[in-house]
């Protein structure tokens, strides 16, 4: 499942020419005010430059297990929990479902493959933009299908002041991963806040659909070989091509 590496290098403000995004939003919600308290954050792809390295273990997994697949198409799984992109390994190949135990022993080989690359970098920008967000007194929550410890447990280091240990949603406090709306419904639930005053950051359709479907004012940032229409697609509201635009623009947007 090859994907369209060609990305316009341009910032999309509007799938409509002039259209304000915030007014857009408001229009397909009915809500009648927005107010961004919270921001709800993805991890791979949006705060780690790591989606490369995941589809590389991915596939070498997958390669091990003798299941065809294809390199870019973990790319359009991002955002799912690990057992739900071996569930779609094990339809597409054995039409059925992976056992728990098959699905607990690949994840982990997936896993391993990943802890023994290279360690990834921060994503540049993203720095920029949480210390925008915590300057306004935002609450930040993580909002991640992964259950990679070891990018997590370097969020502290990297992103120090950002999240708190109880505002982290990853792959053990949900079963209904993204595009499901539940983990951002959770992370509100966590902020204390409402759908109508909540920011979703995601890089990935699965994660943009998922805070559509939560009823969040949804960013989405172009960060891999994603094209952009396909996060158009998903429901953002507003999409931007790289993280460091981002971060230059979006608070703009918000706190005008």
């Amino acid at each position: 499942m090859p994907i369209d590496n060609h990305i316009p290098s341009r910032f999309c403000a509007s799938p409509l020419s002039g259209e304000d995004p915030i007014t857009r939003y408001l229009r397909r919600t009915g809500y009648q005010r927005f107010e961004p308290l919270a921001a709800l954050i993805d991890m791979d792809g949006t705060l780690y430059d790591s989606m490369p390295h995941h589809a590389d273990a991915w596939k070498a997994m997958a390669d091990s297990a003798g299941i065809p697949a294809e390199r870019d198409e973990f790319f359009m799984y991002e955002g799912r929990t690990g057992a739900s992109t071996i569930n779609i390994l094990f339809q597409r190949t054995y039409g059925r479902d992976a056992t728990p135990e098959e699905a607990k022993e690949l994840y982990g080989v997936k896993s391993r493959n990943f802890q023994a690359m290279p360690p990834v970098d921060p994503m540049p920008g993203a720095d920029q933009l949480l210390r925008e967000f915590m300057e306004h007194h935002m609450r930040l929550v993580l909002v991640t299908g992964s259950g990679q410890s070891s990018l997590i447990s370097r969020l502290d280091h990297d992103y120090p002041g950002a999240f708190a240990p109880d505002m982290r949603i990853t792959a053990a406090n949900t079963t209904q991963g993204k595009p499901h709306p539940d983990p951002y419904l959770r992370a509100m639930a966590l902020a204390g806040v409402e759908p109508w005053q909540s920011v979703v950051l995601e890089n990935a359709p699965l994660g943009v659909e998922s805070g559509f479907r939560s009823g969040a004012f949804t960013v989405a940032v172009a960060t891999g070989p994603i094209p952009i229409e396909a996060l158009w697609a998903a429901g953002a509201d507003i999409v931007y091509n790289s993280m460091e635009q981002c971060a230059n623009s979006l608070p703009k947007l918000l706190f005008r």
